[in-house]
């Protein structure tokens, strides 16, 4: 759609002129508009010399603090689309990863925007768990005087919500801030409101114009353009599957497929410790199940939306919500007002709903009910120096059954079962700069992977294979049953052979009568761990956020405690300080 023109055919400038000046005014922000006001009235008082008499000193740009707590990533992006557009709008933004924030220093910030995903069931996180904590304790600053805005993000899957957008929304204001703008608490599918959120609140937060602010540091050939400053578009992908190997013997309980996929244009430039998002097809069986419950399978248009356009499988107290706005259904409305909608969508799926609360549903219905089918993010387990155009991925096929019923995965289970050599699939890279091996090739490196969670670490060893690291490499790996769940097995032990991993300690967890796992084996080694750590060496998780990650940590405190006599609170230090010098880094889910 084109933009009306501002300036009418009747100005006395040309055609050429005009359009000229249309695309800078038409793109301009208040203060830019008035700035120009200014420097033109100031030019003619100059008699057309600027030089002569200046106009008004330029007015400082407004400070404003931009910090985020992020795990994907998500609330990193953002604060960098709020700090892009806040320059255009004058001010000095400077954006501060949580794990990095100095809580005292908030005392000095008179607008801050804060931007926080929730992780697990209500938590900060994993690397904004120091500030988070600092923030919400007595010694927190006060910030009198001071304007914020807040912006969660969620899953609505999860019964905590934005939770810690919430929380950090109600400590600003507790801690003596003002409000500028209402809190958004928006889900999966937030590129759309956070857009519009990000321009009311900088609005917002603007000073008010005054007769001195007629004059700003503006930089017009970049105001020119909406565009220039965005990101190059990163839409995803098609590439061709290779290779699909199950990773587990035929006697394995469980399932681990090898994926390798092949980009006909060459892969794109990532590193180790960044991420491939798949954008799956949902389960042709359900998608049946679905519309043959609520009486529509004759919709094919329908149909293809449920494959691979709608997500199907989240159930949350929204989704029930919404069902009962568009139906009206008189028992699934008790279902909420008794307050027992939480219990009762656990372990749950949209059928179930569907199934247990009959009613006539359309396809509309069906849309406004679900969201969009949100792609799914797994390690990259390769290095392009060593498998060139392509990326190799380790899934686990999830497969359980609650209330009777079968449920799967999405997305594994679509790379599991329907899924094989040359077929097709969407992706997108999804980088990772806070996952990195250490700019120092030299630096030892300590790497806790347990099942999937060990493939980024097959992506660290391939490259620091491929550079010839000269640092040293120590490998513990988890699973079940040695036999049957060894994970890239071969690869481990040619790697001990030519040197790129110096050493490998494992924990089959079920092949003894008490169960093992890494955290266990950590604290075995620890004397000769804390060694490593002394010396410089980076320590690395992934894989479970909800407990292997807890008690990985917990099982290094407790060695730095044992190791060097150091009291909990000691020990604790110890573990934060490699924290904040980012020697640990995680990549949990």
């Amino acid at each position: 759609m084109s933009r009306q023109a501002l300036l009418p055919q009747t100005a006395p400038f040309g055609d050429i002129e005009r359009a000229s000046l249309d695309a800078v005014l038409g793109t301009a922000t208040p203060i830019q508009r008035a700035w120009l006001a200014g420097f033109l009235a100031g030019l003619d008082a100059a008699g057309g010399q600027p030089a002569a008499v200046p106009a008004a000193a330029p007015k400082a740009a407004e400070p404003l603090a931009i910090i985020y707590a992020s795990e994907s990533g998500n609330s990193e992006k953002l604060a960098g689309d709020v700090a892009k557009l806040a320059r255009k709008s004058g001010f000095k933004p400077k954006v501060i990863d949580f794990a990095d924030l100095d809580v005292a220093s908030l005392a000095k910030e008179k607008r801050i925007v804060a931007i926080a995903a929730t992780w697990g069931e209500g938590e900060p996180p994993a690397r904004s768990v120091r500030a988070y904590n600092e923030l919400m304790g007595e010694a927190a600053p006060r910030l009198d005087g001071a304007e914020f805005g807040v912006l969660a993000l969620g899953d609505t899957s999860y019964a905590e919500f934005c939770a810690i957008g919430k929380a950090l929304d109600a400590r600003l204001e507790a801690l003596g801030a003002k409000r500028a703008h209402e809190r958004a608490d928006l889900d999966l599918d937030f590129d759309k409101p956070a857009a519009e959120w990000i321009k009311g609140t900088l609005k917002a937060l603007a000073p008010p114009a005054s007769a001195a602010d007629n004059v700003v540091a503006v930089d017009f050939a970049r105001g020119a353009s909406h565009d220039e400053d965005a990101e190059p578009s990163r839409e995803p992908s098609v590439v061709e599957v290779v290779d699909h190997v199950n990773l587990n013997s035929s006697r394995s309980d469980k399932e681990t497929i090898h994926l390798a996929l092949a980009f006909e244009d060459g892969a794109p430039a990532y590193e180790p410790g960044d991420s491939l998002e798949i954008y799956p097809e949902n389960d042709p069986q359900l998608v049946e199940e679905i519309l043959k419950a609520s009486g529509l399978t004759g919709d094919e248009a329908l149909r293809r939306a449920l494959l691979s356009e709608r997500d199907i499988t989240t159930l949350s107290a929204t989704t029930v919500e919404r069902f009962v706005k568009a139906t009206g259904h008189a028992e699934a409305k008790r279902l909420i007002e008794s307050g027992e909608v939480r219990a009762w969508i656990e372990g749950r799926h949209l059928i179930d709903l569907i199934e247990t609360y009959p009613a006539a549903l359309s396809a509309e219905h069906l849309n406004s009910i679900t969201r969009p089918l949100p792609p799914r993010a797994y390690s990259i387990a390769s290095s392009r120096k060593e498998v060139g155009d392509e990326v190799h991925l380790a899934i686990a096929a999830v497969r359980y059954e609650t209330h009777g019923r079968a449920r799967s995965g999405v997305a594994s289970v679509h790379v599991a079962d329907r899924i094989r050599n040359g077929a097709k699939l969407r992706v997108k890279l999804k980088p990772n700069r806070h996952f990195r091996l250490p700019q120092d090739p030299a630096a030892d490196i300590i790497m806790v992977g347990p099942g999937t969670g060990v493939a980024p670490f097959r992506a660290f060893v391939q490259e620091r294979r491929a550079v010839e690291a000269p640092g040293r490499s120590w490998l513990f790996f988890g699973d079940r049953h040695f036999t049957h769940d060894f994970l890239y097995q071969l690869e481990w032990q040619e790697a001990l052979e030519d040197r790129s991993l110096t050493q490998i300690d494992v924990a089959f967890s079920r092949d003894q009568p008490e169960k093992i796992y890494v955290q266990d084996r950590l604290f075995e080694r620890r004397r000769e761990l804390v060694a490593w750590l002394d010396g410089g060496a980076y320590f690395y998780v992934c894989g479970d956020a909800k407990n292997m990650a807890k008690d990985v940590r917990a099982s290094l405190v407790r060695a730095y405690a044992d190791v060097k006599g150091l009291s909990e609170a000691g020990a604790e230090a110890a573990v934060a300080g490699l924290e904040r010098s980012h020697r640990y880094q995680q990549d949990v889910y």
